[in-house]
């Protein structure tokens, strides 16, 4: 599967500082490396639906994160999936009576419009759950043979007792993991299972539900599966980032992660796990199951600028649960035509690129990065004498290149 088209991003005449980063299960930050070839898996979209603006602040945010990296002379390679085949994206079909592959293709094409209107940088890798079944098939062989998997009536499940990571990233009692796994594609009250978080691996063919010949048998393969597969192939069986919203935690970061180490040998498959706040909208968290959504590509029909999207996004630290309001766009927005109005004003103030820089390498520390570029706007706008233009060029660059803002 192709990924959106690339972004052009201006290069920086200085080194940003490494990046510090919070790690979901040690609770730490850690610093990521620079001096070498730097591996991300962002988990992607099931295209059920549009991009809503839980999607655009995870991606924005991981976009960031790519930028300043990038900045600090890290050579970064980068992968993301389509889940475009799974038990939601089959439920709406049936739902409004379409084929799942249509939808599945419609949704991921907006979904890739929607990136490159809010300048997100693409990944190298970007592969589809169906494209990747081989990739599958070979790893559940590999867990076979590490004897990670039993059969239950043509299911094949991953035992959970052959792994150390469940609980180590949501750091979750057993009780509330038990609860999520039921909501988040789990079944975990299936009579037979050998442990109640066994995940499924492959699932047999049942009637009306899409599948693929196999060595597996004929089937699909499990959600979690999928992302290992897909990690160590394109990346290798260690990663230095694993990235995704905070409702990955559990049960697919701890799952995807014990699949690829359990299949490999190799551990760890992630050296840091980092998660995104969810997004609220109306005092709930945005979901398609509540349907309380708002969508990027409805704001661009309306004529909203994307930059005032992507500032209204990184107005809040990527950590944070926030609310998205029509205030907080329309704020964006005011901010927006601030910073142009600076850039575009014979005057210029002192240069804040390298501060920005700083900023954003620890921990993506966006609504300072932005406050500061307020500040030097205002003085830009209140200066009365001319200072140097090349000031004014570097921090509009450093505001291109490091907040994705043009």
């Amino acid at each position: 599967m192709l990924p959106w088209s690339d972004v052009d991003v201006p290069k920086l005449d200085f080194l940003a500082p490494p990046p510090l980063v919070h790690d979901s299960a040690s609770q730490a930050e850690h610093q990521l490396a620079v001096n070498r070839e730097v591996k991300i898996y962002v988990c992607g979209i099931t295209p059920y639906d549009a991009t809503h603006m839980g999607h655009a602040a995870t991606y924005v945010a991981f976009d960031t994160l790519i930028r300043i990296w990038r900045a600090a002379g890290a050579d970064v390679s980068y992968a993301q999936n389509v889940t475009d085949v799974d038990d939601p994206l089959i439920e709406r079909a049936a739902l409004i009576g379409r084929n799942w592959q249509d939808i599945a293709t419609e949704q991921t094409e907006l979904f890739k419009s929607d990136m490159v209107a809010l300048r997100v940088i693409p990944p190298q890798h970007y592969i589809g759950a169906v494209e990747s079944i081989p990739l599958v098939e070979t790893a559940v062989h590999e867990l076979i043979a590490a004897d990670c998997v039993y059969n239950l009536d043509g299911d094949l499940y991953y035992r959970t007792n052959q792994t150390n990571l469940i609980g180590s990233i949501g750091h979750l009692s057993r009780h509330d993991m038990i609860d999520l796994f039921s909501q988040r594609g789990g079944d975990p009250h299936r009579v037979g299972k050998h442990d109640p978080l066994d995940p499924l691996l492959w699932r047999a063919e049942q009637p009306g539900d899409p599948a693929w010949t196999s060595a597996l048998g004929s089937g699909r393969p499990g959600w979690h599966i999928e992302c290992a597969a897909i990690a160590v192939e394109y990346l290798g069986p260690t990663i230095d980032v694993q990235g995704g919203g905070s409702d990955l935690k559990f049960p697919h970061h701890e799952m995807s992660a014990a699949h690829a180490q359990s299949a490999t040998g190799v551990t760890p498959f992630a050296r840091t796990f980092m998660h995104t706040g969810m997004v609220w909208l109306d005092g709930h968290k945005m979901s398609k199951s509540l349907g309380n959504l708002v969508f990027v590509s409805k704001l661009l029909i309306d004529g909203v600028d994307p930059m005032a999207i992507r500032l209204a996004i990184l107005s809040h630290h990527y950590r944070t649960e926030w609310e998205w309001t029509d205030a907080g766009l329309a704020a964006a927005a005011r901010r927006l035509e601030n910073w142009r109005r600076a850039f575009a004003c014979p005057n210029a103030t002192t240069d804040c690129s390298v501060e920005l820089a700083a900023l954003l390498a620890n921990d993506l520390d966006t609504p300072a990065a932005l406050n500061l570029v307020d500040n030097w706007a205002v003085q830009t706008l209140a200066s009365s004498s001319a200072l140097s233009a090349s000031a004014s060029n570097r921090v509009q660059r450093a505001v291109d290149a490091l907040l994705g803002i043009k």
